[in-house]
Protein backbone atom coordinates (compact mmCIF):
# COMPACT_ATOMS: atom_id res chain seq x y z
CA UNK A 1 0.00 0.00 0.00
CA UNK A 2 1.37 3.37 -1.04
CA UNK A 3 0.89 6.69 0.70
CA UNK A 4 -1.28 9.29 -0.94
CA UNK A 5 0.78 12.27 -2.07
CA UNK A 6 0.83 15.52 -4.04
CA UNK A 7 3.75 16.46 -6.26
CA UNK A 8 4.77 19.92 -7.47
CA UNK A 9 7.44 21.07 -9.95
CA UNK A 10 8.65 17.49 -10.42
CA UNK A 11 12.24 17.07 -11.50
CA UNK A 12 13.42 20.55 -10.54
CA UNK A 13 16.33 20.25 -8.11
CA UNK A 14 16.65 18.17 -4.98
CA UNK A 15 13.13 17.37 -3.72
CA UNK A 16 11.71 18.61 -0.42
CA UNK A 17 9.43 16.04 1.24
CA UNK A 18 6.82 17.60 3.55
CA UNK A 19 5.30 15.49 6.36
CA UNK A 20 2.32 16.75 8.38
CA UNK A 21 1.61 16.19 12.06
CA UNK A 22 -0.97 14.25 14.06
CA UNK A 23 -4.55 14.63 12.72
CA UNK A 24 -3.15 16.60 9.76
CA UNK A 25 -2.90 16.03 6.01
CA UNK A 26 -0.90 17.12 2.99
CA UNK A 27 -3.48 19.79 2.17
CA UNK A 28 -2.60 21.69 5.35
CA UNK A 29 0.69 22.74 3.72
CA UNK A 30 -0.59 23.82 0.32
CA UNK A 31 0.09 27.56 0.67
CA UNK A 32 3.66 26.92 1.85
CA UNK A 33 4.28 24.36 -0.87
CA UNK A 34 3.10 26.65 -3.65
CA UNK A 35 5.83 29.09 -2.65
CA UNK A 36 8.58 26.52 -2.22
CA UNK A 37 7.66 24.87 -5.50
CA UNK A 38 8.50 28.03 -7.43
CA UNK A 39 12.11 26.84 -7.53
CA UNK A 40 12.20 23.23 -6.32
CA UNK A 41 10.53 19.82 -6.52
CA UNK A 42 8.06 19.28 -3.63
CA UNK A 43 6.30 16.13 -2.48
CA UNK A 44 3.66 16.47 0.24
CA UNK A 45 2.22 13.24 1.61
CA UNK A 46 -0.51 11.85 3.85
CA UNK A 47 0.86 9.53 6.52
CA UNK A 48 -0.90 6.23 7.15
CA UNK A 49 -4.24 6.69 8.94
CA UNK A 50 -4.41 10.30 7.74
CA UNK A 51 -5.82 12.16 4.75
CA UNK A 52 -6.33 9.92 1.72
CA UNK A 53 -3.74 7.31 2.71
CA UNK A 54 -4.47 3.73 3.76
CA UNK A 55 -5.60 2.78 7.25
CA UNK A 56 -3.53 0.33 9.31
CA UNK A 57 -3.44 -0.90 12.90
CA UNK A 58 0.27 -0.16 13.44
CA UNK A 59 1.61 3.37 13.88
CA UNK A 60 5.21 2.93 15.02
CA UNK A 61 7.75 5.44 13.76
CA UNK A 62 9.74 2.73 12.00
CA UNK A 63 6.63 1.62 10.11
CA UNK A 64 5.72 5.18 9.14
CA UNK A 65 9.30 5.97 8.09
CA UNK A 66 9.33 2.83 5.93
CA UNK A 67 6.12 4.05 4.25
CA UNK A 68 7.91 7.25 3.24
CA UNK A 69 10.93 5.31 1.97
CA UNK A 70 8.65 3.16 -0.19
CA UNK A 71 7.01 6.27 -1.62
CA UNK A 72 10.40 7.82 -2.47
CA UNK A 73 11.42 4.60 -4.21
CA UNK A 74 8.22 4.59 -6.27
CA UNK A 75 8.93 8.18 -7.34
CA UNK A 76 12.57 7.32 -8.13
CA UNK A 77 13.77 9.89 -5.58
CA UNK A 78 17.22 8.83 -4.41
CA UNK A 79 17.95 11.73 -2.03
CA UNK A 80 15.82 14.48 -0.57
CA UNK A 81 15.40 17.13 2.09
CA UNK A 82 12.86 15.95 4.69
CA UNK A 83 10.64 18.41 6.60
CA UNK A 84 8.28 17.27 9.33
CA UNK A 85 6.04 19.04 11.82
CA UNK A 86 5.22 17.56 15.24
CA UNK A 87 4.50 13.83 14.76
CA UNK A 88 5.68 14.22 11.17
CA UNK A 89 8.97 15.51 12.55
CA UNK A 90 9.39 12.31 14.53
CA UNK A 91 8.70 10.30 11.38
CA UNK A 92 11.30 12.41 9.58
CA UNK A 93 13.79 11.88 12.42
CA UNK A 94 13.27 8.11 12.37
CA UNK A 95 13.80 8.15 8.62
CA UNK A 96 17.07 10.05 9.11
CA UNK A 97 18.26 7.61 11.76
CA UNK A 98 17.37 4.48 9.75
CA UNK A 99 18.02 5.69 6.18
CA UNK A 100 20.61 8.50 6.40
CA UNK A 101 21.76 7.82 2.82
CA UNK A 102 18.41 9.13 1.56
CA UNK A 103 18.69 12.54 3.21
CA UNK A 104 20.39 15.73 2.10
CA UNK A 105 19.11 17.46 5.23
CA UNK A 106 16.50 17.20 7.97
CA UNK A 107 14.13 19.99 9.00
CA UNK A 108 12.04 19.71 12.17
CA UNK A 109 9.14 22.02 13.03
CA UNK A 110 8.57 22.28 16.80
CA UNK A 111 9.31 18.74 17.88
CA UNK A 112 12.09 17.00 19.83
CA UNK A 113 13.18 13.35 19.46
CA UNK A 114 11.87 12.50 22.93
CA UNK A 115 9.04 10.65 24.63
CA UNK A 116 6.15 12.99 25.50
CA UNK A 117 3.55 12.63 28.22
CA UNK A 118 -0.04 12.47 26.87
CA UNK A 119 -1.18 15.90 25.72
CA UNK A 120 -4.18 15.17 23.51
CA UNK A 121 -6.72 14.02 26.10
CA UNK A 122 -9.03 16.95 25.38
CA UNK A 123 -8.74 16.44 21.62
CA UNK A 124 -9.54 12.74 21.84
CA UNK A 125 -12.44 13.41 24.20
CA UNK A 126 -13.86 16.04 21.84
CA UNK A 127 -13.52 13.84 18.78
CA UNK A 128 -15.18 10.92 20.54
CA UNK A 129 -18.01 13.17 21.73
CA UNK A 130 -19.11 13.73 18.14
CA UNK A 131 -21.67 11.10 17.11
CA UNK A 132 -20.91 10.95 13.40
CA UNK A 133 -24.05 9.00 12.32
CA UNK A 134 -26.35 11.66 13.79
CA UNK A 135 -24.21 14.71 13.00
CA UNK A 136 -26.08 17.18 10.78
CA UNK A 137 -23.59 19.95 10.05
CA UNK A 138 -19.89 20.75 10.33
CA UNK A 139 -20.82 23.74 12.51
CA UNK A 140 -22.45 21.37 14.98
CA UNK A 141 -19.26 19.31 15.06
CA UNK A 142 -17.16 22.43 15.62
CA UNK A 143 -19.35 23.48 18.55
CA UNK A 144 -18.93 20.06 20.19
CA UNK A 145 -15.15 20.21 19.79
CA UNK A 146 -15.08 23.74 21.25
CA UNK A 147 -16.79 22.46 24.40
CA UNK A 148 -13.79 20.19 25.03
CA UNK A 149 -10.87 22.12 23.51
CA UNK A 150 -9.98 25.64 24.65
CA UNK A 151 -8.10 26.63 21.48
CA UNK A 152 -10.57 27.41 18.66
CA UNK A 153 -7.75 27.21 16.11
CA UNK A 154 -7.18 23.57 17.05
CA UNK A 155 -10.92 22.92 16.66
CA UNK A 156 -10.92 24.53 13.22
CA UNK A 157 -7.86 22.49 12.25
CA UNK A 158 -9.51 19.22 13.30
CA UNK A 159 -12.80 19.96 11.57
CA UNK A 160 -10.94 20.21 8.24
CA UNK A 161 -10.73 16.41 8.29
CA UNK A 162 -14.51 16.00 8.55
CA UNK A 163 -16.12 15.03 5.24
CA UNK A 164 -19.21 13.30 3.85
CA UNK A 165 -18.64 9.76 2.58
CA UNK A 166 -20.35 8.12 -0.39
CA UNK A 167 -23.37 7.35 1.78
CA UNK A 168 -23.71 11.05 2.59
CA UNK A 169 -22.72 10.58 6.22
CA UNK A 170 -20.00 12.49 8.03
CA UNK A 171 -16.70 10.68 8.61
CA UNK A 172 -13.14 11.54 9.64
CA UNK A 173 -10.30 11.40 7.15
CA UNK A 174 -8.01 10.20 9.93
CA UNK A 175 -8.37 6.78 11.56
CA UNK A 176 -9.37 7.82 15.08
CA UNK A 177 -9.58 4.24 16.37
CA UNK A 178 -6.01 3.42 15.31
CA UNK A 179 -4.63 6.73 16.60
CA UNK A 180 -6.15 6.10 20.02
CA UNK A 181 -4.92 2.51 20.13
CA UNK A 182 -1.41 3.53 19.04
CA UNK A 183 -1.14 6.75 21.05
CA UNK A 184 1.66 5.37 23.22
CA UNK A 185 3.72 4.66 20.11
CA UNK A 186 2.94 8.12 18.74
CA UNK A 187 4.14 9.69 22.00
CA UNK A 188 7.37 7.67 21.98
CA UNK A 189 10.80 8.79 20.79
CA UNK A 190 12.54 7.81 17.54
CA UNK A 191 15.42 5.42 18.11
CA UNK A 192 18.63 4.56 16.29
CA UNK A 193 22.18 5.63 15.56
CA UNK A 194 22.86 9.35 15.23
CA UNK A 195 22.15 11.20 12.01
CA UNK A 196 25.19 13.40 11.39
CA UNK A 197 23.89 15.40 8.45
CA UNK A 198 22.63 19.00 8.58
CA UNK A 199 19.53 19.64 10.67
CA UNK A 200 17.40 22.75 11.13
CA UNK A 201 15.07 22.82 14.14
CA UNK A 202 12.43 25.57 14.19
CA UNK A 203 10.81 26.18 17.57
CA UNK A 204 7.79 28.30 18.38
CA UNK A 205 8.76 30.69 21.17
CA UNK A 206 5.54 30.04 23.09
CA UNK A 207 5.57 26.26 22.59
CA UNK A 208 6.59 23.72 25.25
CA UNK A 209 7.38 20.95 22.77
CA UNK A 210 11.11 21.78 22.75
CA UNK A 211 12.69 22.48 26.14
CA UNK A 212 16.22 23.14 27.40
CA UNK A 213 16.22 19.68 28.95
CA UNK A 214 15.95 18.16 25.46
CA UNK A 215 19.34 19.51 24.40
CA UNK A 216 21.30 16.35 25.36
CA UNK A 217 18.98 14.17 23.26
CA UNK A 218 19.44 16.43 20.24
CA UNK A 219 23.18 16.24 20.82
CA UNK A 220 23.08 12.46 20.91
CA UNK A 221 20.79 11.76 17.95
CA UNK A 222 21.15 14.91 15.81
CA UNK A 223 24.55 16.40 16.68
CA UNK A 224 24.50 18.94 13.82
CA UNK A 225 21.13 20.38 14.80
CA UNK A 226 20.81 24.16 14.49
CA UNK A 227 18.00 25.67 16.56
CA UNK A 228 16.10 28.79 15.52
CA UNK A 229 13.31 30.22 17.67
CA UNK A 230 10.38 31.90 15.95
CA UNK A 231 9.10 34.72 18.18
CA UNK A 232 5.43 35.26 18.89
CA UNK A 233 4.13 31.84 17.92
CA UNK A 234 3.49 28.42 19.39
CA UNK A 235 3.36 24.82 18.22
CA UNK A 236 1.53 25.77 15.00
CA UNK A 237 4.40 28.05 14.00
CA UNK A 238 4.06 27.35 10.28
CA UNK A 239 0.41 28.47 10.37
CA UNK A 240 0.89 31.41 12.74
CA UNK A 241 3.93 32.90 10.96
CA UNK A 242 3.80 31.37 7.46
CA UNK A 243 5.95 34.00 5.73
CA UNK A 244 8.75 33.70 8.26
CA UNK A 245 8.52 29.91 8.28
CA UNK A 246 8.74 29.67 4.49
CA UNK A 247 11.66 32.11 4.45
CA UNK A 248 13.65 30.25 7.12
CA UNK A 249 13.18 26.91 5.40
CA UNK A 250 14.11 28.33 2.00
CA UNK A 251 17.20 30.05 3.37
CA UNK A 252 18.40 26.84 5.02
CA UNK A 253 17.82 24.77 1.88
CA UNK A 254 19.80 27.17 -0.29
CA UNK A 255 22.94 26.07 1.55
CA UNK A 256 22.17 22.35 1.80
CA UNK A 257 21.98 21.03 -1.74
CA UNK A 258 23.12 17.44 -2.19
CA UNK A 259 26.56 17.00 -3.68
Amino acid sequence: MQLSYQQFNAGQGTPLIVIHGLFGAADNWRSHILRWSEDRHIVSLDLRNHGHSFHAAEMTYRAMAADVVALLASLNIQRAHILGHSMGGKVATQLALDYPQLLCSLLLADIAPVNYEPRHDDVLAGLNAIDLPSLQTRKQGLEILASYIDDIKVCQFLIKSLYRNKAGKFAWRFNLKAIEAQYQNISSAPEGKAYTGPVLVLKGEDSAYILAEHRPVFGQLLPQAELKVMAGCGHWLHAEKPDLFVRLVSRFLQHQECQ
